[in-house]
């Protein structure tokens, strides 16, 4: 990775335009291939000469080492195909991504909490769809820091790339707390900030198929594609993106899975595609066992690892739908998406030159939801040959636990609603003021009750008076 030029897609979105635009450009630089990397970002399988790069002025492209700049992934290509809040349409997503003029330097992840394609927390600025229109939670976890801490504000969605800005620019002042970013942004921007009436719940979902030809509705189709190796040939992807034109297509998403969707493809075209795909022998229909795992980009080693366990999974027809599996060769929980992980043990620099097998630590997700960044050890320094079979283990526990979990998980938010709370609702706009949180966006701490509050407190969202609350009995 660290050898890779990197072209910068904000959202993994593109028009067949520019994606034809930069098929053609990488021809012209010698290239015959192009692969993709887990930001949703697009990747030069060779080192480019940077005096070379600069006659490309339309696109965006990091060298490597560079710190010019990092991708914002998005969820824009969840939308329509998988479960999506109901509010967070795709022009919502483009409307968003338009407003960025600068390009972040840090990573930033906007996403929706229903669907499980696209990552929520591994960005240092996560912006988390909520309940509420238009507004976000934001979950921050700056390099440096060791925990990943919500912001104690909703965020608005026009207010999203002033946010970041501001965030960016504080960073010479080295926040170590939450609290010092909420004041030191606040004094630097106006915002539409939103108090949170209720913590962030992320429902569960298994990994969903990703591939092939699925229908959308009753008149169209959405098409996902996939290469083993993650090297797009671009003969290929040009005259798909001449079809794309034809077919009136406006956009091409890129996951984080090193794969790509097309959404939109009408009925009537559907046989072209059928035809196109075959007569360039194009394999739409890959295992589950195949498409569940991420590795590492332009890494012949752990491409190699997945392609022994896949053939032992398939052996002993294992089931791992649902699941998702990561390789890496390096120690980084805070990054990690997939459910069980497999971690490659660094040898020290001591013992490099001998020839000592590699060995392997296995991990997984609490619950096998990489959405609560809980890890947790199931065995170290392991053998290659040991993997398939405690894998299979893990597999199966995962299995097993499915259903006892979720029992478990409803009886106790049953329980939760026999629990009547009161709290005070703004007649104008239904804002919730919850004394458990108070209202940070105008300094009244947690466990402020209402009568506590000052006559001159206003809703924090259309700042009605103190008198437009009304009180509320709430179910939990």
């Amino acid at each position: 990775m660290n050898n890779l030029s990197r072209l910068i897609v904000n959202g993994g979105v593109l028009s067949p335009g520019e994606l034809k635009y930069i098929c053609e450009s990488a021809e012209s630089l010698g290239l015959k291939t192009i692969s993709f990397g887990s930001r949703q970002d697009i990747l030069f399988p060779t080192l480019i000469d940077a005096s070379r790069i600069k006659d490309f002025d339309k696109l965006h492209i990091i060298q490597p080492e560079s710190h010019d700049g990092e991708n914002i992934i998005s969820s824009y290509v969840s939308t329509d195909i998988f479960p999506t809040t109901s509010w967070l349409t795709s022009d919502r997503y483009l409307y968003i991504l338009e407003q960025f003029r600068q390009q972040p330097k840090l990573k930033v992840n906007i996403s929706d909490p229903k669907q499980r394609l696209v990552p929520l927390f591994t960005g240092h600025i996560n912006f988390i769809a909520s309940e509420h229109e238009d507004y976000w939670y934001l979950y921050i976890r700056l390099p440096e820091w060791e925990k990943m801490i919500v912001y104690p504000a909703l965020i608005y969605s026009w207010d999203i790339d002033k946010i970041v800005g501001a965030i960016e620019a504080i960073l010479q002042e080295e926040p170590e707390s939450i609290d010092m970013i909420f004041e030191l942004v606040n004094d630097a921007i106006s915002t539409n900030n939103r108090t949170i009436d209720k913590l962030l719940e992320v429902p569960f979902y298994p990994f969903p198929y990703y591939e092939g030809m699925n229908r959308i509705g009753v008149d169209k189709y959405w098409l996902g594609l996939y290469w083993r190796n993650n090297k797009y040939d671009l003969n290929f992807l040009k005259a798909m993106c001449d079809l794309c034109a034809e077919a009136k297509i406006g956009k091409i998403s890129i996951t984080p899975w090193k794969s790509f969707i097309i959404k939109g493809i009408p009925v009537k075209a559907k046989l072209q595609w059928e035809k196109f795909l075959g007569k360039n022998g194009i394999n739409v229909r890959h295992s589950m066992l195949e498409l569940n795992w991420h590795l590492p980009v332009a890494n012949k080693e752990a491409l190699k690892l997945k392609k022994y366990l896949v053939k032992n999974f398939d052996k002993n027809d294992i089931s791992t739908y649902g699941l998702t599996f990561g390789i890496t060769d390096h120690h980084r929980k805070a990054y990690y998406f997939t459910s069980i992980v497999i971690e490659k043990v660094q040898k020290p620099e001591a013992l490099k030159e001998i020839g000592i097998k590699e060995t392997y630590n296995l991990l997984y997700a609490k619950n096998f939801d990489p959405n609560t960044r809980k890890y947790i050890s199931y065995v170290q320094n392991v053998d290659k040959t040991e993997l398939p079979n405690l894998l299979m283990e893990l597999s199966q526990m995962y299995f097993n636990d499915l259903g006892t979990k979720k029992e478990v998980d409803t009886s106790s938010k049953e329980s939760k609603h026999t629990v009547k709370k009161e709290v005070y609702q703004c007649k104008e706009c239904l804002t919730i003021y919850n004394h458990v949180y108070g209202d940070i966006t105008q300094n009244i701490a947690p466990n402020t009750t209402f009568e506590s509050l000052p006559d001159s407190y206003v809703c924090s969202l259309c700042e009605a008076p103190k008198t437009s609350f009304e009180k509320k009995v709430r179910t939990q």
